[in-house]
């Protein structure tokens, strides 16, 4: 979404989820020509994500991304920062409060859906690859096989548990009379929660329109962004 919003030109690489780590570490800064081998050697692979980062899951995560000076990045976090840096217009203004507070609560509004979507990612998203590597660790992030948190999770419970933090982000949007969190200016804020519902869209059409029926103002904001999600690859 960043890179359609900033107008950037791009094309996407798909990677396996298990081959994200050995493919990263093996990736090499593009040296001056003429330059020796040693120099591949001394700037051989992506930097592992910091532990201590906001959000951290993975030492090896996606996206990552190779910038136009063959250098690399990885996690969105980051990666938006470094884009702003080198493209500075149109702004994400992620010096403004909004874009830590919704980074930092965004979970408030899918942990009571968790139930609901994330076991369908293997399902629905993923080659066989990443599937088995998707059901793998996320069993042991949360004890259970995903099937079993289905079962548990994917409850009528789940969507009255979430009207709170649903709420909460319909007035964020409200307060300065939206579609956006900055009213009619973008940020990264609006990014962050739109990542929220475009998951929702790719899993399932009708768990898109459910999420969407949570705040008048959520199908509003997704409306105003939809050219922001055309473009994938």
């Amino acid at each position: 979404m960043v890179l359609n919003y900033k107008n950037i030109d791009y094309k996407t690489e798909w990677v396996e989820y298990p081959d994200l780590e050995p493919y990263f570490k093996s990736l090499c800064i593009s040296p001056p020509h003429l330059l020796t081998s040693l120099y591949s050697q001394l700037f051989s692979g992506i930097p592992a994500n910091d532990p201590k980062a906001p959000g951290y899951f993975a030492p090896y995560s996606s996206p990552a991304v190779k910038y136009p000076d063959g250098t690399f990045g990885m996690d969105s976090w980051p990666i938006a920062h470094e884009l702003e840096k080198r493209f500075p217009s149109p702004s994400l203004h992620l010096d403004d409060p909004i874009v830590v507070q919704v980074r930092d609560s965004i979970s408030k509004l899918m942990m009571p859906l968790i139930g609901h979507l994330l076991p369908k990612v293997p399902v629905v998203l993923l080659n066989p690859k990443s599937a088995e590597y998707f059901d793998r660790t996320r069993e042991v992030s949360f004890g259970k096989p995903l099937p079993e948190l289905e079962k548990e999770k994917a409850t009528e419970q789940a969507w009255k548990d979430v009207e709170g933090p649903a709420k909460m982000f319909g007035d964020l949007l409200r307060k300065n009379s939206g579609p956006f969190f900055l009213g009619e200016t973008v940020s990264y804020a609006d990014f962050i929660f739109l990542g929220f519902l475009q998951m929702a869209k790719r899993l399932d059409s009708g768990l898109l329109e459910r999420v969407l029926g949570l705040d008048e103002a959520f199908p509003k904001v997704f409306e105003a962004s939809k050219k922001w999600l055309e473009k994938e690859d």
